[in-house]
């Protein structure tokens, strides 16, 4: 049997051709005579594919033990069996062992938060091999799926089988028919919305209630009508956004022209037109696209974190459909699984009238989130909308009802408060009916023997409303209303705006503020988030000399970027030709050197030129290759056309020709790639470039005759300076094959190519003799473009002892490479590296690494841990969890690669998505969005709530400035009663409980003998209240006054305003009757209480002695044990400079003994079985390495190369 071919093989039909099944429905079951068949048929216990004629036969022998028709997908609204229509099979039996059979996969499983059973994970088929060359360890066959939930499209149709989700988006939380449920929901699962709805109930019972009807009521509506104001506010925020993507336009074919359509209005069945640079609108099968053989190049960052561009193939069948009038003519269906939430994984079928069936596979899924790159246009299938595309399924659908810290700690506290309120109440109904017992004589003009005073129900309910105050509902309102124009506050703040893509920040909701004062970890993405991904080449380093790029003022060909210093030594040094002076020769050989390093920059590639009114566009699947072509041609070097056998580049002004014989390709394995070219001259030559480790392993043996001229040991210290500067680097080598050694090796090459058994490991060994004997040519340096201030940010964050986690989709090396770069990691920080492919191999690592540390586990160390997504995977299962935990903290570091987007999207308290970037999805679904990472800082340091109304908006420890200068600040936000726990609540209550004694008793005694006035007249209960209330007013504001630590004209106002405020409602509260008909017991007592001496007497007294143990505890505090805070801020009053309070004083975590001795150890602990040796994977991933390249996917490396002629035009496709 011959081996299957590259690309997308067709399924061998089981019968005669079938017809397209047309649009119009009703003439389905009427095609044709064929008669229904059962798909298992066609399949034999060993998976292979039996002939028509057997299968034939099959059907014959079913059909005559029962005639009991096939059960199959129906169409919605129809009687019509889809299991019975001839071109409508059943795929997941029939296709499945067809495409892990016959399709070069390129599936990579989604990695979910649970442990795979071991049949799933030793079935036939193997594991199943990541893109970029990691085996996720699931066969995809695990996910199953209904049969009556296959999805079948038909292209071009007015008409689909079944009705299908719009492309319409939400990431709003409400919607017109679900905010009144839904908001009720949020604001009742509060504990004290529900005790303050019980109390406004009870208030409308007249001879219950001792208050008035509104009193509760009218704030509780208050507080609904402002939550409820804030809610619609950010949700209209919410669909703003997702209207601003639902709004985009692409081309459709419709009516049998090009429309331009909104996003929203796209639908399953649609052929669409997608321009480079621009997302792809909805989920498509490729159908066609402007490149060679339907490729296509893709951009997932937005999806799974990887900068390498993808390459999809649209299927031989349908890469031919180029423009308007072939698509208007193509008639088929397509048949697929049902949506799901798997990115790399897609199965379907295509079927074309009177043609064979075709599968189809991952390569011809173009992703909704993703971005056209280097690709004129696409044209593409719709087949998911909306929330069925696998982006959505990924995604949150709406955003979730969050509750903050203190919401939750809050809503628990009162909790306890109410049965506190529960049992006072019941201590006040008890003995009210002792003292009713014994009074009910002598006070008979009480009413005493009335039924309603002896009724305990009746007085328990009574006594519940009276003591309702227990539980405050001016807290409530207070923190919906500081929440509220703390969000304004952000919204507004000019230093979180980003002018250059016109950007504020944006707090999409306002019930998470006080969460950015608390935040112990951060998950940060890296693509888009700290990185730009924009790769550029920064320096290099040639026959032992360093390089720096050339920066020219002018475009790219002015004449002064051929004046840099490499060129010169190049034009010098060929000069020197002949000469017999050492110098001369020494420059001779050195621009010798420079050539073939250049050379190799403009030939050893999978680059793709692209001509545009006199100007070259390279387009490349890897960010890197891009950035070193460009850079050679900033050498003038220009890479100027391919073409399946050769390349051209101008080298200096002179055009050559270098003839591609064979391409070795990238894979992380290899950590190189190898192209063998034949020169201008005629020579073989093979060019390598890749990792330091195994480019230095393959390079020829040291001779002492050049030991002299050899540079190996300056290019290594040159790379670890490159590697200290966060840079990623690759090394380059090359030599000189003979023609008969070249022959023979060719066909060692092939013979392994076709081999049907251990292809892979022959393939690697054919590499071997010939990738060896190298000669270093020299190493270059790319800086992957961070944002601005993202290492001064990270370092912040960690000097806040705030632990940064870094999770991508890249692969490992690219991430350690970002870890560098941002200075997470540290050179001569050991590097615990975790990539298993086991349960049983990850419990072994993780339990040692625990042990490794010791009594150290406890502690945060100076090491930094590296795990993939599959070890993740395992290691956040149930009997591990716990220690990985423990090794997670015990690092100060953690990064964790080959991350899938679900394992990405665990919920967090707090989310915060970059707007400032192409694709907003991430921002559409945070809590709050921000333009660049940097101000993420500002956000968490800044920005924080507390309760009372003046405070919580105005009050602040530090300044801002402050507060950014030193982190440290932030990190005292655990201790002492900077943050708000359940020991700080009681402390509090307890206060209170003191205060209000005072407050009562203290009055009481004053009055105790009736002496208010000089002529010895009695004020009455009424006069008793306002003594006391006045003195609760006074007493705290005072007790704010305490605690307040920024006093502005605001807090001033609040403060003494509040005072104020309540002697004018005395005032005019004593005023109102008979004018209006309510208070009227309250008439006069302005003048009583105004007028009398002991209450102004007492307004000074009392409440300086109820705050007279809070002055003192306060001052003993600040004085014997000062707050890093308060020491922080007395400096600033000072104008002194508050970091020398944290340079006197380390307040974090020190090191332990052991971790300071690993400091000082410069390896890098690993249990990669793959690896070549320790010493090879330190020098590997301290010096930065890394090459973004797609592996494993149906179109390879050298099918790119050898696809491309770049002086034939591309199709316009109109």
């Amino acid at each position: 049997m011959p081996p299957p071919g590259r690309g997308n093989p067709r399924v061998p039909s089981p019968g005669p051709l079938r017809p397209y099944t047309p649009p119009d429905l009703s003439s389905i079951p009427h095609m044709d005579g064929t008669p229904s068949y059962n798909s298992s048929d066609l399949i034999h216990n060993n998976g292979s594919l039996s002939s028509p004629t057997a299968s034939n036969n099959t059907r014959t022998d079913e059909t005559s033990k029962d005639n009991q028709p096939n059960v199959g997908p129906y169409i919605v609204g129809s009687p019509i069996d889809l299991g019975n229509i001839d071109n409508v099979d059943n795929i997941g039996l029939r296709l499945d062992p067809v495409l892990r059979r016959n399709v070069r996969g390129r599936t990579r499983e989604h990695i979910e938060l649970q442990e795979a059973p071991a049949s799933e994970l030793n079935s036939e088929v193997g594991p199943i091999r990541a893109e970029n060359g990691g085996s996720q360890g699931e066969d995809p066959s695990s996910h199953q799926y209904d049969a009556s939930d296959e999805r079948v499209v038909f292209v071009n149709a007015p008409h689909q089988p079944a009705k299908y989700k719009n492309n319409h988006i939400t990431t709003a939380k409400y919607s017109i028919l679900s905010f009144i449920p839904m908001f009720l929901f949020e604001q009742f699962r509060r504990y004290s919305n529900c005790f303050f709805l019980f109390i406004a109930i009870m208030q409308q019972i007249p001879d219950v209630s001792p208050t008035g009807r509104y009193t509760t009521l009218v704030p509780l509506l208050f507080i609904l009508s402002v939550s409820a104001l804030k809610e619609i506010v950010e949700d209209i925020k919410r669909h703003r956004a997702d209207d601003e993507i639902n709004m985009r336009e692409v081309e459709v074919l419709r009516d049998g022209r090009w429309q331009w359509i909104q996003w929203r209005n796209v639908a399953v069945g649609d052929v669409v037109k997608v321009h480079n640079n621009n997302f792809f609108p909805a989920d498509l099968i490729l159908l066609s696209s402007s490149e060679p053989q339907g490729m296509s190049f893709i951009e997932t960052a937005n999806l799974d974190g990887e900068t390498n561009l993808k390459i999809r193939q649209a299927h031989a069948d349908t890469a031919i459909l180029l423009d308007t009038a072939e698509l208007m003519n193509f008639r088929s269906n397509i048949q697929c699984e049902p949506p799901n939430r798997h990115l790399y994984e897609f199965h379907g079928v295509l079927r074309e009238t009177n043609k064979q069936s075709v599968p189809l596979g991952p390569d011809q899924l173009l992703l909704r989130g993703a971005m056209l790159r280097n690709t004129k246009w696409i044209f593409g299938v719709v087949i998911y909308t909306g929330h069925d595309t696998k982006l959505m399924q990924n995604n949150t659908t709406t955003a979730p009802l969050k509750r903050s810290t203190l919401d939750r700690l809050t809503n628990t506290q009162i909790l306890m408060l109410f049965f506190m309120l529960i049992l006072l109440c019941l201590l006040s109904a008890i003995f009210n009916v002792i003292w009713t017992n014994s009074n009910n004589t002598g006070l008979w003009y009480l009413g005493l023997n009335e039924e309603m005073t002896k009724n305990f129900v009746f007085n328990l309910l009574t006594f519940i409303i009276l003591y309702n105050n227990l539980i405050p509902i001016s807290l409530q309102v207070t923190l919906e209303v500081v929440r509220f124009v703390q969000a304004t506050f952000i919204n507004m703040d000019i230093e979180m705006y980003h002018a250059e893509t016109d950007t504020p920040a944006m707090a999409r909701t306002s019930n998470l503020n006080e969460e950015l004062g608390m935040v112990n970890y951060v998950f940060t993405d890296k693509t888009g988030t700290l990185t730009k991904n924009v790769m550029e080449f920064k320096r290099c380093s040639v026959g032992g000399k360093i390089y720096d790029f050339p920066n020219p003022t002018a475009g790219i060909d002015s004449p002064g970027v051929s004046n840099s210093e490499l060129v010169k030594d190049i034009i010098e040094g060929r000069a020197m030709k002949g000469s017999s002076r050492p110098t001369d020769k020494k420059k001779y050989n050195h621009s010798i050197i420079l050539h073939d390093f250049m050379i190799m920059l403009s030939v050893c590639h999978t680059v793709i030129p692209e001509k545009i009114d006199n100007r070259i566009i390279y387009h490349a699947a890897s960010p890197d290759e891009r950035a070193l072509v460009d850079g050679a041609r900033k050498y003038s070097y220009v890479f100027d056309t391919r073409t399946p056998a050769y390349v051209e580049i101008i080298a200096l002004g002179e055009r050559q020709r270098y003839e591609i014989l064979n391409v070795i390709e990238f894979t992380s394995a290899r950590k190189r790639m190898s192209i063998i070219v034949r020169t201008p001259t005629g020579k073989i030559k093979l060019l390598c470039k890749g990792a330091d480790s195994v480019i230095y392993e393959r390079l020829n043996p040291r001779s002492p005759s050049v030991s002299e001229d050899d540079f190996r040991q300056t290019t290594l210290e040159h790379l670890e300076i490159f590697a200290t500067d966060g840079l990623r680097t690759l090394c380059f080598a090359s030599t000189e094959v003979p023609e008969n050694l070249y022959q023979r090796w060719r066909d060692t090459y092939h013979n392994a190519s076709i081999s049907m058994t251990d292809r892979e490991s022959k393939l690697d060994h054919a590499a071997n003799l010939i990738e060896n004997n190298l000669t270093l040519l020299g190493a270059t340096a790319i800086e992957d473009q961070l944002q601005d201030e993202v290492p001064e940010t990270l370092q912040a964050l960690l000097r806040a002892d705030i632990n940064v986690w870094v999770l991508t989709g890249d692969k490992q090396e690219t991430a350690i490479n970002i870890g560098y770069s941002c200075r997470l990691i540290t050179h001569g920080m050991p590097l615990y590296i975790i990539n298993e492919t086991s349960l049983d191999k990850t419990r072994e690592i993780i339990v040692q690494r625990c042990q490794d540390f010791g009594d150290d586990l406890k502690h945060q160390n100076e090491v930094a841990l590296v795990i993939d997504g599959n070890t993740l995977d395992f290691a956040l299962s149930c009997d591990i969890r716990m220690d990985f935990l423990d090794l997670c903290s015990a690092c100060k570091v953690v990064i964790c690669c080959r991350v899938s987007p679900m394992q990405k999207a665990e919920k967090a308290h707090i989310g915060v998505g970059i707007s400032g970037v192409e694709g907003l999805q991430a921002a559409c679904a945070s809590d709050y969005s921000i333009a660049q990472f940097r101000f993420l800082k500002r956000l968490l340091f800044v920005f924080t709530a507390a309760p009372p109304l003046a405070m919580g908006l105005f009050d602040k420890v530090c300044s801002a400035e402050t507060h950014l200068a030193h982190p440290g600040l932030y990190a005292t936000k655990n201790t002492g009663e900077s943050s708000f726990n359940i020991k700080v609540f009681w402390v509090w209550i307890i206060n209170a409980l003191i205060h209000s004694s005072l407050l009562y008793w203290l009055p009481l005694m004053v009055l105790k003998q009736d002496v208010v006035w000089s002529n010895g007249k009695d004020g009455g209960y009424l006069l008793l209240g306002n003594f006391v209330y006045t003195y609760v007013v006074v007493t705290v504001c005072g007790k704010a006054g305490l605690i307040i630590n920024s006093w502005t004209w605001v807090t001033h106002a609040a403060t003494w305003g509040s005072i104020i405020l309540w002697f004018l409602f005395i005032f005019i509260y004593s005023n109102f009757w008979p004018v209006l008909n309510v208070g009227a017991v309250m008439l006069g007592n302005d003048k009583m209480l105004f007028s009398s001496p002991v209450f102004w007497l007492g307004l000074i007294l009392i409440p300086s002695a109820v705050l007279l143990l809070d002055v003192t505890a306060k001052a003993v505090k600040n004085t014997v044990w000062k707050s890093v805070t308060a020491a922080a801020r007395e400096n600033e009053i000072r104008k002194s400079d508050p970091g020398d309070i944290f340079n006197g004083q380390d307040y974090r975590s020190s090191l332990t003994e052991t971790a300071r001795l690993l400091k000082n150890v410069k390896s890098v602990f690993t249990r990669r079985s793959n690896a070549t040796s320790r010493a090879n994977v330190e020098v590997e991933l301290s010096h930065g390495f890394a090459f973004s390249q797609e592996e494993g996917g149906s179109v390879t490396q050298t099918d790119v190369i050898r696809a491309y002629d770049t002086n034939l035009p591309k199709p316009g496709g109109m």
